[in-house]
């Protein structure tokens, strides 16, 4: 039968909200030990607190490195009720029944500009770990937070059950006491690894990289009914789908979470009001516009069909003449936008189903993620790689005519598309809008013909329209073909072994043509 918490040890960084917390305990007549600037605080709002150094007479040392390394600490801890009280007696240990405890602020330390390797060492937490995996380790006797999410939990299971909390939220709190330190060490590792005994980074790519995400959300299923699936974002996610407040409608899908991070990532590209339409990872439809709703019905107009059943994504604000627009006209699976107007909302509210996200810094900002890489799962591994968040490496016109300037901001829109286009990739572009797109074919013709088809079907003219390729033209071609569909103007990262036979066609048809110096696959 678990006993009443008796004695509490409480030393935290992060102290947001330890005072009420504290102050709880004490009503209940739970004895407080405490460190440090923990100790101090809570003195100061008169809460009975006994430092640490007294209760095991032996005082912190080393600038406060050496303060909870102790058998009466450890011991406390550790010592199993029922089983190891004679030697708790004998050594004058007395059991600690909670702990509360959060580390050194290492990953908000290492992520100044200014931290050097000393200051990211000094922020290396040893005794908070070791506390922590105690307390974690003998979970059916003492209860451990980490979170100062789970105080009201704990004293509302006190209260309920005469001063002592549940075995089941006891072994919630041992995992999650694990997983902080496992995150915790996996950062310091993840940090040392990429720099040399100097301090200096060598590499983003440590020798052993390990990675940490929490579950958000259990998925009803997979990309297919028949797989199991689950949602996992970085721990304090700023940015991003991860981001994302749900405003109604049902619960995402795996399909619907992989479409919207796209879709978003795409459209937050633009400063101009603009409109993304994604369907199964790809954009089918993207304009800018002076608003948002004149955006997307350009978007949409680039590829009625495809969009049936798409993510919708804007950078600005939704009001109620976007949200009116898309509801007469189509069936959409979610809408994502920075805010919503109090009116669009209404209106939305009459479709239950459709899901409403709101994701903050929706216009563009370079927003780096919080974890650097990007990974793919294969099969026994991970490929990790830098985040392609560069554009290009300067634009060289290589033809004997340049582009003009409306052409250029054609251009420039068609080539930000083409970077979220499955590879291999073709964009048309005209006066800010989407007129045809070619994704992920096996070869660039291929995708240009599927770029064609999607604008004679959409009833789109391409005369004097813009394309852009992720990648470089191997042969001629693709600019014979092009011209032909009308394009005057060709963005390409250039870089093929017939550049010059590219050029000589682009030349002969009037084309203009930029290179960027820089590819943009996307598998």
């Amino acid at each position: 039968m678990p006993r009443p918490i008796k004695r509490a040890l409480l030393s935290v960084a992060d102290k947001t909200g330890i005072v009420d917390f504290a102050a709880a305990l004490a009503k209940r007549g739970v004895e407080i030990l405490s460190t440090g600037g923990t100790a101090a605080l809570l003195k100061t709002h008169g809460i009975a607190t006994l430092d640490i150094a007294d209760y095991t007479g032996f005082a912190e040392i080393m600038d406060g490195r050496v303060k909870t390394l102790h058998p009466l600490i450890h011991g406390g801890l550790l010592g199993r009720r029922g089983r190891d009280d004679k030697v708790m007696r004998e050594q004058g240990i007395k059991a600690i029944d909670l702990l509360a405890v959060n580390l050194y602020p290492f990953e908000q330390t290492i992520a100044h500009p200014d931290c050097g390797l000393a200051q990211a060492i000094e922020n290396i937490d040893i005794g908070g770990p070791a506390l922590l995996r105690a307390a974690a380790k003998n979970y059916p006797h003492v209860t451990v937070l980490t979170e100062r999410a789970d105080y009201p939990r704990v004293l509302a299971e006190m209260q309920a059950n005469n001063g002592t909390t549940g075995e089941a939220l006891r072994y919630e709190l041992a995992t999650k006491a694990f997983a902080h330190t496992a995150g915790y060490d996996a950062a310091i590792a993840n940090y040392l690894g990429g720099r040399d005994h100097g301090g200096e980074r060598q590499t983003p790519f440590p020798p052993t990289l390990t990675l940490q995400y929490h579950r958000r959300q259990a998925l009803r299923y997979g990309e297919n009914p028949h797989q199991a699936a689950a949602f996992y974002a970085e721990r304090d996610a700023r940015i991003g789908i991860a981001a994302a407040r749900q405003l109604q409608g049902k619960p995402l899908s795996f399909n619907n979470i992989a479409d919207a991070d796209a879709a978003l990532a795409c459209v937050q590209q633009f400063t101009r009001p603009a409109c993304v339409i994604v369907k199964h990872a790809n954009p089918c439809g993207a304009a800018v516009a002076d608003t948002p709703q004149s955006a997307y019905e350009r978007a949409y107009q680039a590829d009625p069909e495809s969009a049936f059943g798409g993510i919708i994504a804007f950078n600005r604000e939704a009001d109620a003449a976007t949200m009116v627009a898309i509801i007469e006209r189509q069936f959409v699976e979610v809408i994502l936008a920075p805010a919503y107007s109090a009116a669009a909302l209404e209106i939305a509210a009459a479709k239950k189903n459709i899901r409403l996200l709101a994701c903050d810094g929706g216009e563009a900002k370079a927003n780096p993620p919080t974890t650097p890489l990007d990974v793919k799962r294969v099969t026994g591994g991970l490929l990790a790689q830098t985040a392609d968040h560069q554009s290009h490496s300067g634009l060289n016109t290589v033809t004997r005519r340049q582009p003009d300037q409306r052409e250029t901001d054609d251009l420039l829109f068609a080539w930000r598309i083409a970077k979220f286009v499955k590879s291999n990739a073709i964009v048309y572009a005209r006066a800010g809008m989407t007129l045809g797109i070619g994704p992920g074919q096996t070869s660039r013709v291929n995708a240009a013909r599927i770029a064609t088809i999607k604008a004679e079907q959409a009833g789109l003219d391409l005369t004097a329209a813009a394309m852009a390729s992720d990648a470089f033209f191997p042969f001629r071609d693709g600019i014979d073909n092009a011209a032909k569909a009308g394009i005057t103007a060709v963005i390409q990262p250039g870089g093929a072994m017939r550049d010059k036979e590219v050029i000589a066609a682009a030349d002969a048809q009037a084309i203009a043509m930029v290179f960027t110096g820089m590819r943009h696959f996307r598998h």
